[in-house]
């Protein structure tokens, strides 16, 4: 493996595993709702009272966001990209931490992590920056260090308005986002009871545009909105289907998120339990860490 691979791999992973391996397909962080555009006509019932679907999703948005906390399981396919599989507990209380096990488990990206010695890393969330843990095998072609550290600033700057979406996500994604994307859809309806682990729960689904979402719901500029319209076209991404599962605490249990691109389909299913688990997220050791910018030069991102 040569240091130019290591150089081309470093971004790329970085971005994929960021954007799939803890956050939504496409969350943002805003707490803005559609109104009471549900279909009451499909409400359900909780404690006895009539509920519509638009009135139990700001229940579940309220309970999730004020539970701090939770262990997140998901696996995530993105075409012949890649697949994934993500395990590990995640904290939004203040800022957005955490530590995820990520394991590459098909497409190109788990031929390029096998080239890098594992398809395995560990991937740890902190307030500014995502660290990943690339192992031995990438350690020799990195004087030795075996994480990468990736500052939101610099990749948002580095990947253009696609990084500039994912720095808003990193740093203000929480499990509650996917039911505000259902309530900014105006697009909500109840599908029925179902049991998810053991746990009963409400299934509800809608669709969304997403690059009009990204417009409503986050607080990128206009020349970075344009920016990330012009990279969704150009991936053939246009609406995304989102369904989750709330239990009777009104905690999101599950949920999915299905969407086409020009490269194959991207979906995401995760499962969310333990909420208000401690979690603790260290800075991995200066000298066992290499900036991405220093591995990249002053090459654009792909």
């Amino acid at each position: 493996m040569t240091s130019t691979t290591v150089r081309r791999m470093a971004l790329s992973i970085a971005v994929v595993t960021a954007l799939t391996g803890a956050a939504a397909c496409t969350s943002s962080g805003s707490s803005g709702s559609s109104g009471d555009s549900g279909k009451d006509d499909k409400a359900g019932r909780k404690g006895g009272v009539v509920v519509s679907p638009v009135a139990a999703l700001r229940l579940a948005e309220k309970s999730t966001s004020s539970a701090d906390s939770a262990r997140v399981k998901s696996t995530t396919t993105m075409g012949t990209m890649m697949s994934m599989e993500a395990d590990g507990a995640l904290d939004w209380s203040d800022g957005y931490t955490g530590t995820m096990t990520i394991e590459y488990t098909g497409g190109t990206m788990a031929d390029q992590m096998r080239q890098m010695g594992t398809t395995k890393m560990e991937a740890r969330y902190l307030e500014d920056a995502y660290y990943a843990q690339m192992g031995d095998k990438f350690a020799d072609q990195a004087g030795g260090k075996h994480w990468i550290k990736y500052d939101y600033d610099a990749l948002a700057e580095a990947a253009g308005g696609s990084g500039a979406y994912m720095k808003d996500q990193m740093q203000n994604t929480t499990p509650n986002q996917s039911v505000k994307l259902l309530l900014a859809s105006g697009d909500v309806k109840k599908v029925g009871e179902e049991t998810v682990r053991g746990e009963q729960t409400t299934h509800y689904s809608g669709t969304v545009e997403v690059a009009d979402l990204a417009e409503k719901n986050s607080d990128l500029t206009e020349d970075q909105l344009a920016d990330l319209k012009k990279q969704l076209q150009q991936a053939g991404i246009t609406t995304e289907t989102i369904d989750i599962w709330v239990n009777d605490k009104d905690l999101l249990v599950k949920k999915v998120e299905k969407g086409e691109m020009t490269s194959g389909t991207m979906s995401q299913t995760a499962y969310y339990s333990d909420y208000g688990v401690k979690v603790s997220t260290e800075t991995p050791p200066a000298g066992d860490t290499v900036d991405f910018t220093e591995l990249i030069g002053n090459q654009p991102a792909a």
